[in-house]
Order: structure tokens, then C-alpha cells, then sequence
């Protein structure tokens, strides 16, 4: 099949590579502009990007796709399908109507539940049992089309988001090769409109979400550490310092939020206690909470700072 391939973050790049292995021409790849990065602030290609170009396919970056002239350029490239993976821009109908046989979005959830920008992350944090990928049929709504394909894989107390992350990448590559290879044999692909049932938004990530909040549950808050690692962080506060939490675990206790319960800096939540198990100061390496505690002790009876909001 003649392919375009739209994507952007690490999650996209083994969908792009299952594809080309599967033996599809992929003539073009558009993926969204460099970007500064790193202590430089020198413009990065995306991860897409960046694999493409290792692999000799032309990549596009433009801004926006609302254009004639994008729209025009889009079209010239005679396309059987795009494959759409976290792309980041939306698609005008124009774009969607050009491949002949219409743009394949590949969905890190189960849809309909977690539309948008975080599903993976969403799905941690709202404790749900089991999350997915779906291949889904693209129209002018925000994954809101028709699904092709959908599996599913079970989330279990100790699922971290990149553990996830790498997991549904693999699935979603395995399922669009099996979706590109029906169409291309013109084996039945039934199309499955949503339910309207059971919709939520995987909104984007905001740095703020980051800080832990003492009296929420402690579960939350593990849900909270092991959703937001690497990206935003998790955070707590203590004496105008910034401490990083990369693992916890909840354990037993009870007492005011935010004070240390115990010499292994077991915090008191809402409900339930919080031990970090790996943490990061600023400008040091990650260490288990052990190791900070033997250079940096945090007292039992001591209270950290919480979120007012």
C-alpha cells in the first residue's frame, strides 16, 4: 500500500517502523515542526522526525494544514491510506478525503472513553481497570470516528505510564500492520460508530498537576506518581524545595495531611499514608528515599506543604 504516515512522539515511531517492515511504501511522513530542547535551547526534530530521516522517507512540518497549498500538497501524493499516531494538528476534511481509502488513526484507549491528548496517563490516574488501543476510522471529529480494531490489556496497581506507554505502542504497531493488510486484501474491516455512552477527554497534561496534594487519598496520589513519570513530575515541597517522587507505595497510617509519620518518611494523605521510595532533589541524581534520608533528615512530626488550590 502507498502510505502517508502523520506522528510525532516516541509513541508513534514503532507504528511508523512496523509499517515500513511490513513492506508498505510510506512516500511521505508529516510530523510536527523542530522544536528548542535541552540545555541549548537548539531546535530538535520530533522523534518521528528524526527516525524518518534515518530511514530515508521525505518529512513534512508544516504549522498547520488548513491551506490550499498544504491541502494540495497532501493530495499530490496519491496515497492509498494515511496513518494517523498522535499527530498533534488536527486534519481538515480535505486532508481526511484525499487518501483513497481514508486516514487510519491509531488511539492509545479504548474508545470512547479517553478522547484527546493523555489517554494513557488519564487511564492511570482515574484508577480504571483496563485500557487499550483502537484503530479507528478518522472524521472531522476530536476521536469521534468509527472503529476498526480494538484490544484490550489490563491495568494493574503497579502499571506505571511508561511501562504503558511502551506497551500500547507495540499493540497499536501489531494492530495497524493487521488493519493496512485488510484493507490492501479487501478482507471485511466492519466499521463500528461510537457509542455515545461512556465518553470522556483525556485533557493535556499540565505541569501543575505535578504537586501532591496531602489530603487527597493515598491511592490517588500513587496513581498520581506512577501517571505523571517522567512527564510533568511529581513533586512535593519542603522548606522551598522541590522533591521529586519517580516511586511510592501506600501503607497504613493515619494523622494530619502532609506530616511524617515515621523515619521512612511515610506522609499522612487524606486517607491512608504515602512512602516514597524514589526520589530526586534538584540538581541531583534520582536516589531511593533511603539514601536522601541519611544526608537529609526529614524528622517524624514534620509537615510538608501542600496544594491550596
Amino acid at each position: 500500500m502507498k502510505l502517508v504516515f502523520m506522528g510525532t512522539p516516541d509513541f508513534s515511531v514503532p507504528i511508523l517502523d512496523s509499517l515500513i517492515e511490513a513492506g508498505h511504501q510510506v512516500v511521505c511522513v508529516y510530523s510536527q515542526p523542530p522544536r528548542p530542547a535541552g540545555r541549548g535551547h537548539k531546535e530538535q526534530p520530533t522523534p518521528v522526525h528524526a527516525f524518518a530521516h534515518r530511514r530515508g522517507i521525505p518529512v513534512r512540518t508544516p504549522k498547520s494544514l488548513k491551506s490550499p497549498e498544504a491541502q494540495a500538497e497532501f493530495a499530490a501524493l496519491g496515497a492509498d491510506v494515511a496513518v494517523v499516531a498522535a499527530y498533534g494538528l488536527i486534519l481538515p476534511q480535505a486532508v481526511l478525503d484525499a487518501p483513497r481509502l481514508g486516514c487510519l488513526n491509531v488511539h492509545a484507549s479504548l474508545l470512547p472513553r479517553w478522547r484527546g491528548a493523555a489517554p494513557i496517563q488519564r487511564a492511570i490516574l482515574a484508577g480504571d481497570p483496563e485500557t487499550g488501543v483502537t484503530i479507528m476510522q478518522m472524521d472531522a471529529g476530536l476521536d469521534t470516528g468509527a472503529m476498526l480494531l480494538r484490544e484490550s490489556i489490563l491495568l494493574l496497581p503497579d502499571t506505571t505510564a511508561s511501562w504503558l506507554h511502551d506497551m500500547l505502542a507495540a499493540m497499536g504497531a501489531r494492530m495497524i500492520v493487521e488493519a493496512v493488510g485488510r484493507l490492501e486484501a479487501e478482507e471485511p474491516l466492519p466499521a463500528t460508530p461510537q457509542p455515545e455512552e461512556g465518553v470522556t477527554y483525556a485533557h493535556k497534561l499540565a505541569k501543575e498537576e505535578g504537586l501532591l496534594d496531602w489530603r487527597q487519598n493515598a491511592v490517588e496520589l500513587d496513581r498520581k506518581v506512577r501517571a505523571l513519570n517522567p512527564w510533568p513530575g511529581v513533586w512535593f515541597e519542603l522548606a522551598g524545595e522541590r522533591i521529586k517522587v519517580i516511586e511510592a507505595a501506600v501503607v497504613p497510617g493515619s494523622g494530619a495531611p502532609g506530616t511524617v509519620l515515621d523515619d521512612q518518611l511515610s506522609v499522612a494523605c487524606g486517607k491512608f499514608a504515602l512512602r516514597p521510595l524514589k526520589v530526586q532533589r534538584a540538581g541531583k541524581a534520582a536516589m531511593t528515599a533511603t539514601e536522601m534520608l541519611r544526608g537529609h533528615c526529614i524528622p517524624k512530626g514534620t509537615v510538608l506543604a501542600q496544594s491550596t488550590r
